[in-house]
């Protein structure tokens, strides 16, 4: 081969690098490449499998279709190649024990080791001939000169594609992460981790266990992959489960043939004989695995460092969300409880208010029924009659009595308490549904201690009353300050919050009268919320009031006592 013809192919593999972006395309421009240049009766390039190690054919020319595809470790002058990283040319095949040709009428043969720049075999470029010793060692060099060109390229072209895989792998991550934020229904979210994880780790099959470390059992929440291969009822045990071990490293496991014979007695792998490899990732937050995810393969592989990473980084994105869901629940609860004591309370209030109309014209009642004198002689039904109004009535004054005492609270649940402390514990019950609601909350504490005398409860019931009126008053969010100070008055001491939110501010015609019973300026308001608020500080010798209210936002105050002493 002349110099030029010698360039002009080198220089058609270099220009492969900016030409093509398929590594598989660019492997067979190679060979054909190496086929015009040699003249061959088949050639192929083969490259190493780092899960099997054996060397399998990328492309060829002149192979029968029904040939094997792979070389074991070794085996043929391709494997001796790949196995000792060297040229190697084989003029008579017939009289060298390293050749086992592919092509009954082979003679003549040689490989030169596709070496990437660190160093590794990629893997190798193989001509054949039938005529004994077509080819001699300027050939030989010739055809390493061509694999030391066409390393570079292929190797730019893998990295460009794994780069390319990395990229639509963390477009997934993050898609799969958007996805599952929203997820506040559990099954939902588990179906969403499954599904996503299937797809970006290319997986045949895919599940999920939540894991109850108080039982030491897995259950089963989500599967993907063949209906009916997978579907244990009820808890798991631990100890029969192949999670167990990615429950107990709280690391990534991997296991490259689930179809061994020591495999077959696990609860938690599905009955399909096509899977082979498994990976299990603990799902884990703040330390506590809350389940495991595993993806099942239906080929052998060896799962790298960056699938596991990535496996990793799905699962934790699915704790912040199952977490996220349970917060959420939580909140739910709450504020169903909030409303349910609510109901309560103004039931009390208004029970409370009934009695008291009703005792001062039950007094009157009595007052005249004992001051008529009617005495009866003994004997006469009236006497009788009298006596039964009499004792009716005592019994109407005990009945309206125990009603007032009982909307009273106890003078035995008022303690001292800092205010500080019951806005910041206060703050806690809804930081969440303040999160979901895009509301920034700002406390200003008072330079000095503020400290009150009362019952803790209902003054939170109070905060929290303003607080969500002041949210419902903020749709599209905003933010509320809360700043407490103390004064002194002409009747002692008293304890200031001021609750200010940026809100739409009160209707003109209601302002006067937002704190009348079942007053509102929404559809689904009770209109109780500040008139409880004002019953139960007035019930603390306190008060509240509207300071201002306009389209910027509302403030209103609350008063109470220092405590003595």
């Amino acid at each position: 081969m002349t110099d030029e013809a010698e360039l002009t192919a080198l220089h058609a593999i270099a220009s492969l690098a900016s030409g093509i972006d398929d590594p598989g395309a660019a492997t067979r421009e190679i060979l054909a490449i190496v086929s015009r240049s040699l003249g061959v009766q088949y050639c192929v390039v083969a490259f190493q499998n780092p899960e099997t190690g054996r060397l399998e054919i990328e492309a060829s020319e002149g192979l029968p279709p029904d040939m094997d595809p792979s070389f074991a470790p070794g085996h043929g002058v391709p494997g001796w190649v790949a196995w000792h990283g060297r040229p190697l040319l084989v003029p008579d095949s017939q009289a060298d024990a390293r050749s086992r040709p592919m092509v009954r009428d082979t003679r003549c043969e040689m490989a030169a080791p596709i070496v990437l720049p660190g160093g590794q075999v990629l893997g190798v470029v193989a001509v054949n001939h039938g005529e004994v010793g077509h080819y001699g060692e300027a050939d030989l060099a010739f055809l390493v000169r061509l694999a030391a060109a066409a390393a570079p390229v292929l190797d730019r072209l893998w990295e460009l594609r794994h780069l390319r895989g990395k990229a639509r792998q963390l477009e997934g991550l993050i898609a799969t992460g958007q996805a599952l934020v929203g997820k506040l229904e559990q099954r939902e979210l588990f179906d969403t981790l499954t599904r996503d994880a299937l797809a970006m780790m290319q997986a045949k099959a895919c599940a999920f266990f939540t894991f109850d470390d108080a039982t030491a059992t897995l259950r089963l929440a989500s599967h993907q992959g063949e209906p009916g291969t997978l579907a244990p009822e009820g808890d798991l045990p631990l100890r029969s489960c192949l999670s167990a071990t990615a429950v107990r490293t709280r690391k990534p496991v991997t296991f490259a043939d689930i179809q061994s014979p020591e495999f077959h007695d696990l609860l938690d792998l599905p009955r399909d004989p096509a899977l082979r490899s498994v990976i299990a990732v603990p799902m884990l937050f703040e330390g506590e695995v809350m389940g495991v995810l595993t993806c099942f393969t239906d080929r052998k592989r060896v799962f790298d460092n960056d699938e596991k990473r990535l496996c990793s980084a799905l699962a934790s994105l699915g704790a912040v969300a199952l977490q996220n869901s349970r917060l959420y629940s939580r909140v739910f609860l709450s504020e169903e409880s909030l409303r349910k004591n609510e109901r309560l309370t103004t039931l009390g209030l208004l029970a409370a208010e009934i009695a008291h109309e009703i005792r001062n014209p039950l007094t009157v009642i009595k007052l005249l029924h004992g001051g008529m004198g009617l005495d009866f002689a003994e004997g006469d039904p009236r006497r009788t009659d009298v006596r039964v109004i009499g004792e009716k009535l005592d019994q109407l004054e005990s009945i309206v009595s125990r009603v007032l005492n009982f909307a009273k609270a106890p003078t035995s649940l008022h303690s001292r308490y800092q205010v500080a402390e019951i806005v910041a514990d206060t703050l806690v019950l809804v930081r969440l549904k303040l999160l979901q609601s895009n509301i920034r909350i700002a406390f200003e504490p008072s330079a000095n201690p503020v400290v009150v005398e009362g019952h803790k409860g209902q003054l939170q019931q109070v905060l929290l009353n303003l607080l969500i009126n002041s949210m419902q008053a903020m749709p599209d969010g905003g933010e509320i300050t809360l700043a407490l100070s103390s004064e002194m008055r002409e009747s002692g001491g008293v304890a200031v919050l001021d609750v200010t939110d940026t809100g739409l501010g009160i209707p003109d015609a209601i302002r006067e009268r937002i704190f009348d019973s079942f007053l509102t300026g929404r559809p689904d308001g009770t209109g109780l919320g500040l008139a409880i608020a004002k019953r139960v500080l007035q019930g603390h010798n306190g008060d509240i009031q509207l300071v201002s209210s306009s389209p910027a936002g509302t403030t209103l105050r609350v008063t109470i006592p220092l405590a003595r002493g």
